[in-house]
């Protein structure tokens, strides 16, 4: 009865994580799209993209709410997308997986900062094709902060320089690629994430990650262009790719 209790807890926490990741993968975008905007994490209230009517406290349950009003604004009844509630039930599934699968010590916690984040960094790249500084960098920080306190695997030194080898590597392809196309291939934003998982792997994974997520990228390029006529030479994401890459080698490691 107790353990019930226990994972519905962490059911309802999850989701609420995943509801709150729809939030930052929409309106930390719209933030840096346009300074000038009043937007922020907390303000307006959650609303209708449609009619703009505030949401009621029974219908901001994430997950729940969307399935009783059968995917439909109540004021309006304009479909609501199903990305929001796919991306709450994945939230939910992928952290009580890992509780289920990890020890349950402190390092639970930070594992599943680096997996919600890795999350939101994903999402806003594919949206709106920036991986913000507000994500990235605290990410950074967060794996060199726990290499000094040997909570992760591998030395500090390894984390500090995995770190700027990350950033090196693709600041220098980037500026490279811009020099002799004359037109940018990579955000700065991709850089900085691949330190952050430099941070938190150490320098000795990078190649890994590097390999893990362009040949990830490539197939899904050839499958997109195989089943839906897609241009090869439209615009791919990598921050969803670094993002898998960086996620799968750290929790096999743990694992």
């Amino acid at each position: 009865m107790v353990e019930g209790m226990i994972w519905l807890t962490g059911s309802v926490i999850a989701l609420s994580v995943g509801s709150f990741i729809t939030v930052i993968a929409y309106r930390l975008p719209q933030r840096i799209l346009d300074p000038n905007s009043t937007l922020s994490l907390s303000w307006p209230r959650s609303h209708c993209p449609g009619c703009k009517t505030p949401l009621r406290l029974r219908d901001n349950i994430p997950l729940l709410s969307w399935l009783w009003l059968r995917g439909k604004c109540h004021a309006c009844q304009r479909p609501i997308g199903w990305r929001y509630p796919a991306i709450e039930a994945s939230t939910a599934v992928i952290s009580l997986l890992l509780t289920a699968l990890l020890p349950h010590n402190v390092m639970l916690l930070f594992s599943l900062l680096l997996i919600w984040s890795l999350l939101a960094l994903s999402l806003t790249d594919v949206e709106y094709q920036l991986l913000p500084d507000a994500l990235t960098l605290p990410l950074l920080w967060l794996g060199l902060l726990l290499h000094a306190f040997d909570l992760l695997a591998g030395s500090l030194a390894d984390a500090v320089f995995g770190a700027a080898l990350g950033y090196a590597l693709l600041w220098i392809f980037a500026n490279g690629y811009r020099c002799l196309r004359g037109t940018d291939a990579l955000g700065m934003g991709d850089a900085k994430l691949l330190a952050a998982l430099g941070a938190w792997l150490g320098w000795q994974m990078l190649p890994l990650v590097l390999l893990i997520s362009t040949t990830s990228g490539l197939c899904y390029a050839l499958t997109a262009k195989l089943i839906f006529n897609r241009s090869l030479g439209r615009a791919i994401p990598l921050g969803p790719w670094l993002s898998l890459a960086g996620a799968w080698l750290y929790l096999r490691e743990l694992l």
